[in-house]
């Protein structure tokens, strides 16, 4: 199928979808936030050639989801409720709730030195650090990506004896997908088993997420989006280190529409999980325009947009943020714009949700579209709805 064939397909299937096949979930959403969402989704798509997205919202405490376009240009396949996207470091998020379960349940402490519980890395700098500035983005300046030249978990602990901070730990932001993934690795550990295992057979399950997986099975496959680069060239994620734990989840808008409600506490979940699902969203630092949790990110709500978009901005994911300590730490509050951006080569995510006003959203693409569409995007929804709440 060639270019414009294929552009041709995707309008067709995007105008078909609009009308007629939001998701089971949203079949019932009422006509003024199905019109809200698409009045937002479509010119978004149209301007940056996205094959498909899937959107959810969680509106008064309700779920819907609206699919838009296709799964693949070549096969023409619609996006559906079962279509699977790239989640990029919002699988963080997921990483963090499981580190958070460890310590609810007196697995760890974030108090804890790293070197506690890796200890080949006693003696060296990287073995000092408070579990806590892992998960906040703040152990000293590690790289945004694992270095090319590590292959697997024994090179990646080489790696960490080697490293020299740049920083105190607690001082600069640096976000790394190092840091959380070690992270991740220790909390899978102590509950017994490996990451992945962890996470798919214990508390994605938990959280009643059946459609999200870090290892896709083979009868799961036909349901996985294509994702596109900027240049259109169709593309998939690559296995690496840390992969896992910082930004290999794909899911369905519906499983990640579940996530939002868990934490909202909207959903029945077990008392410890639902602990530990609060707990990430207490505040550890301020860093720049926003607080950060423990890798979510939060804002004092009502927030503008451009503090939002300052927030998620380029510069604070590549570049080193001076941050204060928050002493002590912020207790989880309902009255905050709480989200987290997600992105790989092909595929492009952001949630967020306002716990006092029962609202959130889950925009997935399948192509790497600019974060500050997403965020705009988000906000334009958002406020439309809770400005339409009672």
């Amino acid at each position: 199928m060639n270019y414009k064939t294929a552009c041709l397909a995707t309008t067709i299937f995007m105008t078909l979808m609009a009308t007629s096949s939001a998701s089971h979930a949203a079949a019932e959403a009422p006509a003024g936030i199905r019109q809200t969402v698409d009045a937002v989704v479509r010119p978004i798509m149209t301007k940056n050639r996205i094959a498909g997205m899937a959107v959810g919202v969680v509106a008064d405490g309700k779920p819907y989801v609206f699919n838009y376009g296709v799964a693949s240009r070549a096969t023409g396949k619609p996006v559906t409720g079962d279509t699977l996207f790239e989640l990029g470091s919002v699988s963080k998020t997921l990483t963090a709730t499981l580190v958070s379960y460890a310590q609810v349940s007196g697995r760890l402490s974030l108090s804890d030195k790293t070197s506690q519980y890796l200890p080949a890395l006693q003696g060296h700098p990287f073995g000092e650090i408070p579990l806590l500035d892992l998960g906040t983005h703040t152990p000293g300046g590690l790289p945004l990506q694992v270095p090319d030249g590590i292959h697997d978990n024994t090179q990646l602990m080489q790696y960490l004896k080697a490293w020299r901070p740049s920083h105190a730990p607690g001082t600069y932001r640096t976000y790394s997908n190092i840091s959380i993934g070690t992270l991740g690795l220790i909390a899978a550990r102590r509950f017994g088993q490996d990451f992945i295992t962890q996470m798919q057979q214990r508390l994605l399950p938990a959280l009643g997420m059946t459609h999200t997986y870090i290892d896709l099975p083979q009868d799961k496959m036909a349901d996985y989006a294509q994702g596109y680069t900027k240049a259109d060239t169709p593309i998939r994620m690559a296995p690496g280190v840390l992969a896992a734990e910082a930004y290999g989840i794909k899911s369905t808008a519906a499983d990640m529409l579940r996530f939002v409600q868990a934490n909202m506490a909207m959903v029945p979940l077990e008392g410890e999980l639902q602990r530990a699902i609060s707990a990430t969203h207490t505040g550890y630092f301020k860093a720049g325009p926003m607080t950060q949790d423990l890798i979510w990110e939060q804002y004092p709500y009502p927030v503008s947009l451009q503090t939002l978009l300052d927030g998620n901005s380029a510069t604070m994911i590549l570049h080193g943020t001076p941050v204060t300590p928050i002493t002590p730490p912020q207790a989880p509050r309902a009255d905050a714009w709480i989200n987290k951006t997600g992105s790989t080569n092909g595929f492009g995510a952001y949630i967020a949700f306002i716990p006092q006003r029962r609202l959130g959203i889950v925009i997935l693409a399948n192509k790497n579209f600019p974060m500050d569409e997403r965020v705009s995007a988000a906000y334009r929804i958002l406020t439309a709805l809770a400005d339409g709440a009672p």
